[in-house]
């Protein structure tokens, strides 16, 4: 077994996508889906791997993340060689940056923490 794919609801599909496209995932394919009146867009990292799926419901009218403390969907990791330079295009793309890069030790990644534009939390991982 492994995992497939993760899957998160986008208030707005093209400025989603154009998000996750600028952080450095591909868009590998997008369609709607009229059975439930929704799109669906699936994105990956260059090197493959799990895919993101971005969800758009046509009817759905309110968008709303918990507060921190109440999630309980809490986030999804991306590795990367450039976190410095991903951390600027998400702050030049609209994300959030919610947590700069620390390290947990030393000697260990770097990680950081930021909001995609419909406030999911994703964490930033460089290994060095």
């Amino acid at each position: 077994m492994k995992i497939a794919h993760t899957s998160i609801r986008a208030k707005n599909m093209n400025e989603a996508i154009a998000f996750y496209e600028a952080i450095g995932l591909k868009l590998v394919s997008r369609r709607d889906i009229p059975q439930n009146e929704a799109e669906i867009a699936f994105l990956e990292a260059p090197g493959g791997g799990a895919k993101l799926e971005l969800t758009h419901y046509n009817r759905q009218e309110s968008y709303s993340q918990a507060e921190y403390e109440d999630r309980v969907f809490d986030h999804i990791a991306l590795e990367t060689d450039d976190m410095d330079g991903v951390l600027q295009k998400v702050k030049e793309s609209g994300g959030n940056v919610t947590d700069e890069p620390f390290r947990l030790n030393p000697g260990g990644p770097r990680i950081a923490f930021f909001e995609d534009p419909n406030e999911v939390l994703i964490e930033l991982i460089e290994r060095s």
